[in-house]
């Protein structure tokens, strides 16, 4: 495990209480199949069109994290947040590309249930009652298991299969990483001024970000 924390931070304590589950999330077998060069490729394009639709949904997730920051009375961290912004159109552009070079059909594709199950939790951050340590907190926690799974991937030793090396690139690389800790101390700073209730609920939101994404893995792999 690697998520890149600040020793002695909360997510860094967080990543360690709950380490089982974050490796379930990160090393889970659909994923390891990517590395070791055994992923059923029918299962990466299910992966592919239903991640594109989740990217959608996450647009107006990332909207409400830039929101609820700028109601902060410091909102510095807006720049950083909005660099996340930027990036969801050339990566909605991006999973036309690759789903035209599959041959998936977007257009034909609805949300599984573990998909909408994401949408749902994403889809409650409009709520003005979820704080913005909550909010950022799980911004930092969806953006760093994708680092960390596809990461992997891209690591020494793997035997990735060439078409999908683009796929693993785009997430695993040096540069997301920087920006996933750039997200991560964001979060600790917020988290280490916050009332005990809301690091709390920032735990929880942590959690759940795990067991989502677990299900979003097992949903690409057998179309639950």
């Amino acid at each position: 495990m690697d998520g890149g924390g600040v020793e002695g931070s909360t997510t860094a304590a967080w990543m360690e209480r709950h380490q089982q589950m974050y490796e379930r999330a990160t090393r889970h077998p659909f994923t390891v199949s990517i590395r070791d060069g055994t992923i059923d490729l029918s299962a990466f394009k299910r992966w592919l069109s239903q991640d594109y639709l989740f990217v959608r949904e996450f647009v107006a997730f990332v909207a409400s994290v830039l929101l609820k920051c700028c109601k902060q009375e410091d909102n510095s961290d807006m720049e950083t947040i909005l660099g996340g912004v930027a990036s969801l159109s050339d990566e909605l552009s991006w999973f036309k590309n690759e789903a035209a070079r599959w041959g998936v059909d977007l257009a034909s594709i609805s949300p599984l249930e573990s998909n909408l199950e994401y949408h749902r939790f994403l889809q409650s951050f409009n709520e003005p009652e979820i704080s913005y340590a909550v909010a950022i907190t799980t911004f930092w926690a969806i953006e760093t298991v994708y680092q960390d799974s596809f990461g992997f991937c891209i690591e020494e030793g793997n035997k990735t299969p060439p078409e999908l090396l683009g796929t693993c690139q785009r997430w695993g690389s040096a540069d997301f990483k920087l920006y996933c800790q750039s997200l991560q101390r964001i979060a600790d700073r917020i988290l280490a001024n916050a009332p005990a209730d809301t690091v709390k609920s920032a735990e929880e939101a942590f959690i759940r970000v795990l067991e989502l994404e677990i299900g979003f893995w097992e949903m690409s792999s057998s179309r639950s």
